[in-house]
């Protein structure tokens, strides 16, 4: 009996691990939103110059940080004008690299100042079937048709002065929306109907920031929903603290204070902790999300400040949390303790987050398109090894089944494992643009 149940086990396990490979890459960081893939065969090697392991290669026009989602065969992402006065979202077909939509959503008469390291598209859209949820900050939010391109509703109607430009992304959770605006002048939370437009509820920031300096009051951080013994969390880092909301209201449930301003990095759930990440303050904190009110002094369970990032999201493979920081340091550290296993020096700037898949970590460079694949081993650093595209990475990678979908600064690939060189197809900027009604 044990026999044939192990034999059914065999035979279907290649079936759940195919659907799991399929997820679609939905919104910032994956389906998880924690940068976790389920392929075991994503490509180790590949080359620009030679064109190896590249199925196709696409010159993506604008300047524009945001990372690609993916909903079976479609590639979405957005793209601005360098001065941000038109804004984009731009589909590409999975299978062949060609460009299906490319689709003028807003424009922008007098943009707001934009600081040069940033983008006027840098938030990264979501994606479901037929439909596609793009935000542009206070610029813009739009809800797209994904087979015709056109607009379903859109806002421009809520304010708020990014000064240096817009960061957060949009999550989708049931019939809600949710978007931080962390901006100069004003900090709130809004939920919208993700089907309307509609605002289901919005919530002012109650945060003490200890300053009067709206660049302090600034953050860039992309929400999660978590559940846990049956409550349901909106945690939503800010600067100075992060605050967790009920999702169906906006109410706060609590309240953490750790200092630093600018989080990016998106926060985790894993063993039954929330990890933070803040630029300053206790940098990288680990809460324990089962309080009320303000938790600063029962909840947390540890931090560490050394060679933490401000950009770069981390991953959680097994008991170790694995990260990058700004400069190109990696680290792992014991997820129970908050302990360093192990330190290294790679090198080169770092703001996209890393994947996971298949015991392999890649780190995806800034500047000289430098991509690192390391193994995911709490003992020590193990570099498997180094590829090279011809530009790097601001936005954050995505997977289909066994293939890497990477956005540099100026073009997205697919990478899948190749037998030789020689395969990449390169693709012109094609224009079928649709201009909003």
């Amino acid at each position: 009996m044990r026999i044939c149940l192990f034999a059914l086990l065999l035979l279907f396990l290649p079936i759940a691990t195919s659907l799991q490979a399929a997820d679609n890459w939905n919104q910032f960081r994956g389906p998880g939103g924690d940068g976790q893939a389920a392929s075991v065969a994503l490509p180790l090697e590949w080359d620009d110059a030679t064109g190896k392991g590249i199925a196709w290669k696409t010159a993506i026009h604008g300047k524009a940080w945001s990372s690609p989602v993916v909903w079976e065969n479609q590639i979405w992402m957005t793209s601005a004008t360098e001065d941000g006065r038109k804004l984009y979202a731009i589909c590409v077909d999975a299978k062949s690299g060609k460009i299906v939509h490319d689709i003028t959503v807003f424009d922008i008469p007098s943009p707001m100042f934009c600081y040069p390291y940033n983008s006027y598209a840098s938030p990264t859209p979501v994606v479901e079937e037929g439909r596609l949820w793009v935000s542009f900050g206070s610029a813009g939010t739009a809800c797209i048709d994904t087979s015709t391109g056109k607009t379903i509703w859109s806002r421009q109607d809520i304010e708020c002065d990014h000064h240096r430009g817009p960061g957060s992304s949009p999550i989708i959770d049931g019939d809600l929306m949710f978007i931080n605006f962390d901006g100069f002048d004003v900090q709130f939370v809004i939920a919208l109907n993700k089907n309307t437009g509609k605002t289901v509820w919005k919530t002012d920031r109650t945060i003490d920031y200890g300053s009067d300096n709206g660049d302090m009051k600034k953050a860039y951080c992309t929400s999660k929903v978590i559940e846990l013994n049956g409550r349901r969390q909106l945690i939503s880092p800010a600067a100075v603290a992060t605050v967790a909301y009920d999702p169906a209201n906006g109410k706060e449930l609590w309240t953490l204070y750790h200092g630093g301003f600018n989080a990016a990095a998106r926060p985790l759930y894993n063993h039954g902790k929330v990890f933070i990440t803040t630029q300053g303050g206790l940098c990288l904190v680990a809460v324990r999300p089962d309080g009320s009110g303000d938790v600063t002094k029962t909840h947390v369970a540890w931090n560490c400040r050394k060679a933490t990032p401000t950009r770069p999201s981390q991953v959680i493979v097994k008991d170790h949390l694995y990260m990058v920081n700004d400069n190109g340091i990696v680290s792992c550290l014991d997820i129970k303790t908050g302990k360093p296993a192990w330190t290294h020096r790679m090198g080169g700037r770092h703001s996209a987050s890393p994947i996971h898949a298949g015991g392999r970590i890649y780190f995806f460079e800034e500047d000289e398109g430098l991509t690192r694949v390391i193994e995911a081993n709490p003992k020590k650093f193990k570099l498997l090894a180094e590829n090279k595209l011809e530009i790097g990475c601001m936005a954050s990678p995505a997977v289909i089944d066994d293939a890497l979908i990477i956005r540099t600064k100026t073009h997205l690939y697919r990478i899948e494992r190749a037998e030789g060189g020689g395969q990449r197809t390169e693709m012109p900027n094609v224009e079928i643009r649709m201009r909003k009604e």
